[in-house]
Formats: structure tokens, sequence, C-alpha cells
């Protein structure tokens, strides 16, 4: 299920819109740079729920924006940590099956203003963006939600069905995403499992979201 992968690092080239009141940015004379913290799930957690860490990577944006009619550069770096659940599918065989992802993006503050928009994306439009960069991801539909604390923040996971190309294969699934401010981030999570595997995966799912840290160490 490799594209989910791509699909979520996607996701955080999407929620980055800043600007800021650095003098060198205005002036233009340097581009304005910020970075995200990294999260993970606890070791446990995931060992318990049968997912693999493949590792955290850095999504590094180079883009302009325009500020009072100035083009200005920014560079931003965002952080994804990856986890996958492989299980036997049947006629399909082995499959990465369970994708897990965390995506952490600076929410950058100015004169007390939030100006990175995933502070006010909704849950849906969250799961549009994936959606819009896995090409094997459709038919999306909301399903329900519940609260779940994550980092002592009560924060609103949003269950989804879709359908998802595995092995060229279409098989239903469930989408779970929820984000949450953590610090000087925003705190984006996916989860992903084909939909006959609801009865273990979903508790699965919702125990990785309990343990995510951040900051971690990178």
């Amino acid at each position: 299920m490799t594209p989910n992968r791509r699909g979520a690092a996607a996701v955080a080239v999407v929620l980055l819109l800043v600007t800021s009141g650095c003098i060198g940015f205005l002036t233009g004379s340097e581009p304005l740079r910020f970075s995200a913290e990294p999260a993970a799930v606890s070791g446990s957690a995931a060992d318990e729920a049968g997912y693999e860490y493949n590792g955290t990577r850095e999504l590094t944006i180079n883009r302009s924006v325009d500020i009072g009619g100035q083009e200005r550069r920014v560079v931003a770096t965002n952080r994804i940590a990856g986890y996958t659940k492989s299980a036997d599918l049947g006629p399909l065989g082995e499959a990465d099956v369970g994708v897990f992802n965390i995506v952490t993006t600076p929410a950058v503050e100015v004169a007390g203003q939030t100006l990175n928009p995933v502070g006010s994306y909704s849950n849906a439009r969250l799961v549009e963006f994936v959606q819009q960069q896995y090409s094997g991801l459709g038919d999306i539909q909301r399903v329900s939600q519940r609260n779940v604390t994550i980092q002592g923040t009560e924060t609103t996971v949003t269950k989804f069905s879709a359908t998802a190309t595995i092995k060229r294969q279409e098989v239903d699934v469930f989408v779970h995403v929820t984000k949450y401010r953590s610090g000087d981030d925003f705190v984006v999570a996916i989860g992903v499992y084909p939909q006959q595997l609801e009865a273990s995966e979903e508790p699965n799912v919702l125990s990785l979201l309990r343990a995510i840290d951040h900051p971690v160490d990178a």
C-alpha cells in the first residue's frame, strides 16, 4: 500500500502556506525558514498493534508567497513518520494492508494569529487531499466520528469508508483522520486498513493514535 505513504507526504505539501514578520524575509534578503518537530508512536504500542516503523522522513518545501504585492521565499520542513502492517488477504496474498502516518507541520504565528491553514482544516478536507494524491483511493464517504485523547488533548477522529487499489484489486477500506495542535506544530494522523479487517484493525489504529508522542528525537 505504498501509495498511501505518498499520499501522506502530499498532505504535508498542501498544508504549507505561511508568512512571517521576519525582517530579512520581508525585505527579500533571505527566505523564511522553519521546521516541524517529529512525532512518533511509542514502540510498545506499535509492536502490540503489529505495525512496523518505517522511519521518519523530512519533506522540505521551497516556494514563493505574495506579501503585500511582493514575492518572498519560504523554506519549510515537515516530518512524516510511517508505519505499516502486513496481512494475508486470501486471494490477494500478503500485502501491506495497515498504513499509519503521522505528519507534523509548523503552526506559524504572527501577532497571535496562526497562519498555517491546517489550523482551520476539517478532517473531511484533510482526507480530500489524500484522495487527490493517491490515485487508488476513491469513493470516500463519512461513516462516523469519536473523540480520542492524544497527548492530553481531546481530538475528533473521523472515520471514512473508501475504495483502494491493492495489488491491482479494488478493496473496500476505512480511513481514520485526526488533527490537533501540539506546541508549535500541527499533528495530522491518518490510518488506513481494509474493511474486512475492521474488527481487529480499528482498535489497533485507535491505540496507535492514543500512543502518539510529540516532539520526539528524529
